[in-house]
């Protein structure tokens, strides 16, 4: 691997592969689903998929089950890569390199606040409401919203990545080059250092902030999990 190429942790690079097919795999059969159903601020004439409901519901199922993993790892190991204190303050500072790195550290943090609310709807939603034309329930809207977010998120991080490390940052998440700190067997003992550390991570200012959108996100996905068998769903 080049100099030039940072290094990716092989578990960053993992939950982040998994996690991203499946939620890029969710927007297109989401995008589907409105095109196949509603369409009304826009659709493309492209054949009908009969299951696409299902489909897309699998595909969301799965990343329901990974996210909680992305969104630990995001909020403690990730963090320099989410909202920080001063990063709506360096969104003044157009153009310069500042600039690209708080426009994707924000886009990075709104995407994981999108993909709860997003999952949340969506596990609130009826398979029957839109296949029998009930287009105005506040669950499908708000699913909608999320989706919007998402692909505009999407679009942020990926221009940014782009932007910020060039191609060189994005092929160091698809190598395969491991470290021998970095390999499985060292997790477990990664995993009880940061446990172990984690009440000391609990500060003011930007940690302050970071561990409020975490309880956020945290949150909203036990809601994902328990609000359709509290609502019979």
């Amino acid at each position: 691997m080049s100099r030039s190429a940072p290094y990716q942790p092989l578990l960053l690079r993992i939950l982040h592969g998994v996690s991203g097919i499946l939620a890029i795999a969710a927007i297109i059969t989401g995008f589907l689903v409105y095109n196949t159903f509603d369409g009304r601020f826009g659709k493309i004439l492209i054949p009908r998929i009969s299951t696409i409901i299902d489909i897309h519901g699998t595909f969301a199922v799965f990343f329901l089950i990974v996210f909680p993993a992305i969104a630990l790892y995001s909020f403690h190991a990730g963090n320099k890569r989410l909202l920080q204190g001063d990063s709506f303050q360096n969104l003044s500072q157009v153009g310069r390199p500042i600039w690209w790195v708080s426009l994707q550290r924000i886009a990075n943090t709104l995407m994981l606040l999108a993909s709860v609310f997003a999952l949340i709807s969506g596990r609130m939603m009826k398979e029957e409401w839109l296949p029998t034309g009930e287009l105005n329930h506040v669950w499908y809207y708000l699913h909608l919203s999320a989706w919007v977010v998402m692909v505009v998120c999407l679009a942020i991080h990926l221009l940014m990545s782009s932007k910020v490390g060039g191609v060189p940052l994005l092929v160091s998440m698809f190598v395969f080059k491991v470290r021998p700190e970095d390999k499985p067997s060292r997790w477990w003992d990664d995993l009880r250092a940061w446990w172990g550390n984690l009440s000391a991570n609990f500060g003011v200012g930007n940690n302050l902030l970071l561990r409020v959108l975490e309880i956020i996100v945290l949150v909203g996905i036990l809601m994902a999990f328990v609000l359709p068998l509290v609502a019979g769903g």
